[in-house]
């Protein structure tokens, strides 16, 4: 019977954050466990479940962790036994501590063990970056075709289709593969909207051709600080000349775009957004705090936006804050009672220290299995949602369970990039502040260093770059 180990680290990581992820904010699933996190596995093959870890976007992982993961996938790999294939499921934005490129590293360090020959499929984040190096290690490569990702486990099961499908009949597919010289940030290519929309409806029309098994295209991440990071695409399959020239197709529409994308709402600082939401007749009425979305790889403890809220004395819901120290004392205060404690800014202090608050502790909810404690803080006729654990808010039941009604607020300002799909269907209207953060979406104030130049935007009078595709390995 086809053998086929499944192993891998999945996380996004800013290296503008202060944030740090260590081994605490992963889950790692090993055995049946892992086996029972993929519903799609093919009946007809020994799944061989290694070890996988998933972290919610954060500041750069330290290399104690890493190590401790990575080599832990390398001495399970050592102890499975021969393998076909092996799925490996990342997301491909994951940052280390004095390291680059370090799903290359991963993978190669995979390689060592298993040899050339086994196929490796990786299943992606389209926000991922693929460099040459990992390129050239993987076999199958394949990547979310919506943002949001509303297909992400749908892209699993293709790669894990396409691994066994090439395991039985076809063996290595060839690949061409091209970088394009533009980094931005999701919420200028989401493919709700075009010209991410459009382009990103070129992937169907190529993989349906002959000769074709798969194709992806990468926007990249934009807050790391490495020379991977930039829009990537790759497209697998058994003809040299129909992939090489649909690579290139795919590459010279993004680059053609460039100057297109525009953000997936309309945008303004704070201050302007909460403005024209107190005149809208609009409710519920969004605000994203867009600068420090910890979906995107922000500290989640910013603490700017919730001060400049408490100046205006804006009536509302504000989802969230992470501060344990905080959340512990209005436990302690209890509900009903009043607090007074200092609300965020211990770890990414940048734009703004600590928020002092005198509240009246209105919720707390002691078994939220993400955010371990949440608690709602009333200060006048704002409701603030303070965290133990880092936790974004997506999902009306995040906000009912503290016995909040998104539905009927006037306002919500929520820690997000994009609004997540449940929350768009709910919002009457909503604006995207740019906010300060580690996840600032204005990229040129973030002083990027380690990337490749020219780059666009940051190089917006950049020549034409040669998008020649590397057409196999």
């Amino acid at each position: 019977m086809t053998r086929i180990g499944i192993a891998g680290i999945a996380i996004e990581s800013s290296t503008f954050s202060p944030h740090r992820t260590t081994v605490d904010d992963f889950t790692v699933t090993r055995g049946d466990d892992l086996l029972a996190r993929y519903a799609f596995l093919d009946e007809d093959v020994e799944w061989v479940p290694l070890l996988h870890a998933v972290s919610m976007p954060g500041g750069a992982v330290t290399e104690e962790t890493y190590t401790a993961l990575s080599e832990e996938i390398y001495a399970r790999l050592r102890e499975a036994g021969p393998l076909d294939g092996l799925f490996f499921d990342i997301h491909g934005a994951m940052s280390v501590l004095g390291r680059v490129d370090v799903e290359a590293d991963l993978i190669e360090g995979i390689r060592a063990i298993i040899g050339p020959d086994v196929l490796v499929s990786a299943s992606m984040d389209l926000h991922g970056n693929v460099s040459r190096r990992l390129a050239r290690a993987l076999d199958l490569i394949t990547c979310y075709r919506k943002a949001p990702h509303t297909d992400n486990w749908d892209t699993r099961e293709r790669a894990a289709r396409n691994l066994v499908k090439r395991l039985r009949h076809g063996g290595k597919p060839l690949k061409a593969w091209v970088q394009v010289p533009v980094l931005l940030p999701g919420e200028k290519t989401s493919t709700r909207i075009e010209p991410a929309k459009s382009i990103y409806a070129l992937v169907d029309e190529v993989e349906a051709l002959p000769g074709v098994l798969d194709a992806a295209i990468w926007v990249g991440y934009a807050w790391a600080d490495e020379p991977r990071c930039q829009a990537a695409i790759v497209v697998t399959g058994d003809d040299r000349e129909v992939i090489t020239a649909q690579a290139e197709r795919l590459a010279r529409a993004y680059w053609n775009a460039r100057h297109d994308f525009a953000f997936v709402a309309p945008t303004g600082t704070l201050h302007e957004c909460v403005a024209k939401a107190v005149a809208s007749p609009s409710r519920p009425f969004f605000i994203s705090d867009s600068g420090d979305n910890p979906t995107a790889g922000g500290a989640g403890d910013t603490s700017w936006s919730l001060n400049e809220l408490l100046k205006m004395s804006v009536d509302g819901i504000y989802a969230a804050i992470f501060d344990p120290v905080a959340t512990a004392a209005a436990v302690r205060a209890g509900i009903g009672n009043k607090v007074e404690v200092e609300v965020g800014g211990r770890i990414d202090a940048g734009p703004c220290g600590p928020v002092p608050l005198t509240a009246i502790v209105e919720a707390v909810d002691s078994d939220d299995p993400v955010a371990g404690t949440a608690v709602v803080l009333a200060v006048g006729g704002l409701r603030v949602i303070v965290t133990e654990r880092r936790k974004a808010y997506h999902l009306e039941a995040d906000f009912t369970r503290l016995g909040l009604s998104p539905r009927t607020a006037d306002l919500v300002v929520v820690k997000i990039g994009y609004l997540e799909p449940e929350l768009y269907e709910m919002a009457a209207d909503w604006l995207l502040a740019l906010t300060p953060g580690g996840v600032d979406q204005d990229l040129l104030r973030l002083g990027h260093r380690g990337i490749e130049r020219p780059m666009f935007p940051f190089d917006p009078d950049m020549p034409d770059p040669d998008l020649i595709p590397v057409s196999t390995w």
